[in-house]
């Protein structure tokens, strides 16, 4: 009898789809325009800025005020799509692309409940997500929870996506802090507007994969508990540009070829070992601990090509109290395939939090 290693083949699957979405020349290459100059220095410089000791200063977030219209409504359940333009201030925005200017949600809410006896949950894009209807066919089946969804389509994804830009492939490496960034405040502004604005009872954000990764920096800096659900997420964007699938997708001689414009030449690992320098500052573990970290529930993948496993453990390391749930696949077989997983890890954080008492 022949047994087969189901891990593995999982594993295998991962590579498999790899190879051919980023070893053939179906797609271009990430950052094949280099590191993006100026650019660049300017977000290292104000990521910087997000780190501990000044994370209370940024709150509150920049005030938005979508404009909605209802896409359709039913007996039991309404979606509205929303354009706000993008909190970012000055600075990034004359960074960011100007078709990444207007941010534009989904949003998926149940009839017939107040909403401060409701939860709603920000899901983040993961790489390649271009449109809603993924998040929302997630978020769906809880309204039956009593729990909203609110969609956010990504800077540089989707009708964001500038001209010369090819599907999710970034053209500089300062696109992918700029996507982060502007995520993050974004992200922020649709929290407060939730809770200020809208009046839910509880709040959550989530997101897979990069959109993990997202999701555990606005948790980390929001400042109250809110439900924090990172899944199939690295703790850095190091591991999926440097150890994991990606590093295959990445244009590593034409991030050369700009270094050796401004430096003498240098080598291929010289310049992996400027990537891992710059992407050491999506380093999750280096945000403070979410204010309820009982309330972060991380879903990961045991045989997973593109976030290895030391990657998920360290995120949990660093925040003590949370809480990893392995599902079995790799990750693009669990992106398929667990959804109940990744929905009943959404219920689970929320029902950890205190309903937000109501103003008299």
């Amino acid at each position: 009898m022949v047994t087969v290693n189901l891990g593995m083949l999982h594993y295998v699957l991962d590579h498999v789809y790899g190879a051919f979405m980023h070893r053939t020349k179906i797609s271009p290459q990430f950052f094949s325009r280099g590191w993006g100059g100026t650019k660049l220095e300017l977000l290292e410089r104000m990521i910087k800025q997000l780190f501990p000791e000044v994370a209370g200063q940024n709150w509150p977030p920049t005030v938005i005020q979508p404009n909605w219209k209802t896409v359709w409504e039913s007996q039991t359940a309404t979606l509205r799509e929303g354009v706000f333009r993008t909190p970012c201030d000055e600075q990034l925005l004359s960074a960011l692309p100007p078709e990444s200017h207007s941010a534009r949600v989904a949003f998926l809410v149940p009839k017939s409940v107040p909403p401060q006896k409701m939860a709603c949950v920000v899901h983040l894009a993961g790489t390649g997500d271009h449109t809603f209807e993924r998040r929302l066919r997630l978020g769906g089946p809880l309204l039956k929870e009593n729990i909203a969804t609110m969609v956010l389509e990504s800077p540089f994804y989707g009708q964001r996506r500038p001209v010369m830009q090819h599907g999710a492939k970034l053209l500089c490496v300062s696109d992918l802090l700029l996507l982060g960034k502007a995520t993050i405040e974004e992200a922020r502004s649709l929290l407060h507007w939730l809770d200020s604005e809208a009046g839910f009872g509880k709040m959550g954000v989530c997101g897979l994969s990069m959109g993990g990764v997202h999701a555990a920096m606005v948790g980390s800096l929001h400042p109250t508990p809110v439900a924090t659900l990172p899944f199939l997420s690295p703790h850095s964007a190091v591991v999926a540009f440097c150890e994991g699938i990606l590093k295959h997708a990445t244009a590593w001689e034409a991030l050369r070829k700009d270094l050796a414009v401004q430096k003498a030449a240098m080598t291929l690992e010289e310049v992996r070992e400027r990537m891992r320098n710059v992407l050491s500052l999506t380093d999750v573990t280096r945000f403070p601990i979410p204010k309820s970290p009982n309330a972060v529930i991380f879903v990961s993948a045991t045989d997973d090509g593109y976030i290895p496993k030391h990657s998920v453990l360290e995120l949990q390391k660093a925040w003590p109290g949370s809480e990893v749930r392995w599902v079995t696949g790799g990750h693009v077989s669990s992106f398929l395939l667990h959804n109940g997983e990744f929905r009943r890890a959404i219920v689970d954080g929320l029902d950890r939090l205190q309903w937000k008492e109501s103003p008299l």
